[in-house]
């Protein structure tokens, strides 16, 4: 079942189909805390910018892992509308407020000293380790698309046939793997342990 020996492997794997993107007009953004791994390999070989964008997954009540939606770190939202009518609509109003400043404080915290972040006129490359429902990422184009990116590309080593679906309605997709039985991102990897928010902060400093 394994695809990719680690993050690195798969960033390099994934670079590859993103070739004819080399030295465009264009920025890498990554999901932390595994896609800037990816992100970084990725922006290597293009010889492109490497930034973060931070969205934060919405789980359901009393089952935090299923998700329900996705917001960036405006608060605007994706969501599953089916499960979102029937969540009660005050808990979800605090959990998005609280969920919008865990991102705030991310994206703020890895970026020490960076500057702004401009996507205006832009093509975005958006990568992460893998896309499991697809939400996370649909918010963060999202995003993209509303900070004024020209084009939208999303890149993945591996994600669900299900995720892909839909981003392929609302951008560019670039997929290596998109396995028929999926149930797990880190499936696909011989080695994929948790990246600490030190490595993120350090990647994004040194690149």
């Amino acid at each position: 079942m394994t695809v990719f020996k680690n993050r690195i492997d798969a960033g390099a794997k994934l670079a590859e189909i993103l070739i004819d993107l080399k030295n465009a007009d264009a920025i890498v953004l990554a999901l932390p805390r595994g896609g800037v791994v990816i992100g970084k390999e990725v922006a290597q070989a293009l010889g492109l910018p490497l930034d973060i964008i931070v969205t934060r997954k919405i789980g359901a009540p009393g089952n935090d892992e299923y998700a329900i939606g996705a917001i960036d770190i405006t608060g605007a939202g994706v969501w599953n509308e089916a499960e979102r009518a029937y969540v009660d609509p005050k808990w979800l109003e605090h959990k998005i407020e609280s969920e919008k400043k865990e991102a705030i404080r991310r994206f703020e915290t890895y970026r020490k000293g960076m500057g702004q972040l401009s996507l205006k006129n832009k093509t975005v490359i958006i990568v992460d380790d893998g896309i499991a429902t697809g939400l996370t990422m649909q918010s963060a184009t999202a995003y993209a698309k509303r900070e004024g990116a020209l084009k939208v590309v999303v890149a993945v080593p591996v994600a669900s046939t299900e995720s892909v679906r839909a981003l392929k309605s609302v951008a560019e997709v670039r997929i290596l793997e998109t396995p028929i039985f999926f149930s797990a991102v880190g499936e696909w990897y011989e080695d994929f342990p948790q990246v600490s928010d030190q490595e993120v902060i350090r990647t994004l400093a040194t690149h």
